[in-house]
């Protein structure tokens, strides 16, 4: 079962395994602000397992509370999807309606996916939680590549920065991040700080960006029948490209 080696990976306690099925009546009623999420949550979700809940008396890693987030725990989810689901819109709404920090493993055929997401205090609705960036990655673990099996053995809890519950929620999303990086460089290599990995993440937004525009201007320019505008876009696009060399040995 490709969730037994996903979650087997993160090398939890036996004290902080729950082992309890999640209704999608939870989703629903918290997760789902219009009818057609509603839908997509009734229609695409198979099943939610909820496999752990990391917190100070089950890891013995100490919460965090400040003025922008609480981290009381983390909980780790499995969820398989139907055929048929929408795993992107679902994700986020997963994400959303789960009131703590969120270590989810998702499942679509044969398709397996992890993703993170930092929480926050809502500025506009006091004792709201709201996410950040969701941030994704479709994994092997059945047969992973050298990238896949190093980012998968630097997941374990015992192996991740342990000061606090933001720490080490930020370490595996820092994790997550590098691996993002290593489908682009080969190379698996987390970053060293905090600091560091909010460069990662600026460097791998702008890469991103960069092929998202990439890819809109060749669109045009393949379909631009006027021979003067098609040599400005080819300008624009060898510009891009060297801009994206440019942005590879930083990541």
């Amino acid at each position: 079962m490709r969730f037994a080696l996903m979650i087997d990976v993160l090398g939890i306690p036996p004290g902080a395994l729950v082992e309890q099925r999640v209704p999608k009546r939870m989703l629903l009623e918290h997760g789902a602000p219009t009818a057609a999420d509603k839908r997509q949550i009734q229609d695409g979700i198979e099943e939610i397992f909820w496999v752990a809940a990391l917190k100070p008396t089950s890891i013995g890693v100490p919460s965090f509370n400040d003025a922008v987030r609480q981290y009381l725990e983390i909980a780790v989810l499995t969820v398989e999807f139907r055929r048929a689901a929408k795993p992107p819109r679902l994700i986020e709404l997963i994400h959303r309606a789960i009131p703590y920090p969120l270590v989810l493993v998702t499942k679509q055929s044969e398709s397996v996916s992890l993703s993170l997401a930092h929480k926050r205090w809502s500025q506009g609705e006091a004792g709201k939680m709201v996410i950040d960036e969701v941030r994704q990655a479709g994994l092997n673990p059945d047969a992973p590549s050298t990238q896949e099996a190093a980012f998968l053995a630097s997941l374990a809890v015992s192996r991740l920065p342990s000061h606090d519950l933001f720490t080490l929620y930020d370490g595996m999303l820092a994790r997550l991040a590098a691996f993002e990086a290593s489908r682009i460089t080969g190379k698996f290599a987390p970053p060293d700080s905090p600091e560091q990995a909010s460069v990662l993440l600026e460097d791998l937004d702008r890469h991103a960006r960069l092929k998202r525009d990439l890819d809109v201007l060749r669109v045009r320019a393949k379909k631009e029948r006027q021979m003067n505008r098609r040599v400005e876009l080819n300008l624009e696009i060898q510009r891009l490209e060297l801009k994206l060399k440019e942005v590879v040995p930083n990541l």
